[in-house]
């Protein structure tokens, strides 16, 4: 994590070990143990970067946090500080922007050559988060030469946190590598994701 902001009054971060890019867990406690590692954040508002790079898709959040006033986490789902830790202070996740695809894939993971291909983005945060933000634009390119150049794609708003494209396939032969996707999003809190897939399917 990047910030600007000198290290005083200091908070724990705990993040939960990366098995995926959508098992990410960031929320604003103290403590860590076995694959929880802990970071410090300042207690003044910041704006931090975030870096995770899953089986070759590269995710890189940005958002702006600061030391929670209030605990935002039902019994349910406790904050892990609260579990494996000792931590007593005000709790909350983080508002990390995560994004769930329907890429309109065959069942052998294709999509056809030489035609106007839709695709569906959904943006979700994590259920601790009572009031979450909403997206308020997302931006979708591709790259048919393995992400030498890239194509902006039109895309539209299709309902809350939704968003639909549609992607114009070249020629399988111009596609040798497949379609690589690029989805950048922004909320309404200013937090923004950029996703990244070098290959995120093939053409047939």
């Amino acid at each position: 994590m990047n910030t600007g902001v000198p290290p005083t009054r200091r908070r724990k971060v705990v993040l939960a070990g990366l098995a995926a890019a959508a098992s990410l867990v960031l929320s604003g406690c103290a403590g860590g143990t076995g694959d929880l590692v802990a970071y410090d954040l300042p207690a003044k508002s910041a704006r931090y970067t975030f870096e995770a790079d899953t089986n070759g898709v590269k995710t890189v959040w940005e958002y702006s946090s600061d030391k929670p006033t209030k605990g935002d986490a039902p019994q349910l789902q406790p904050c892990m500080g609260d579990v494996v830790g000792d931590n007593r202070a005000a709790c909350r996740p983080e508002p990390l922007i995560f994004l769930r695809y329907d890429l309109g894939l065959g069942l052998d993971n294709t999509a056809k050559a030489g035609e106007t291909h839709p695709i569906t983005v959904v943006g979700y945060y994590q259920e601790r988060l009572t009031t979450p933000p909403k997206l308020n634009s997302l931006q979708v390119e591709a790259t048919f030469d393995g992400g030498r150049t890239w194509q902006t794609v039109s895309s539209k708003a299709a309902g809350t946190n939704t968003f639909t494209a549609s992607i114009r396939h070249p020629k399988r032969d111009r596609a040798a590598r497949g379609v690589g996707l690029r989805i950048s999003a922004t909320d309404t809190g200013g937090n923004t994701v950029r996703q990244t897939f070098p290959t995120a399917y093939k053409l047939r």
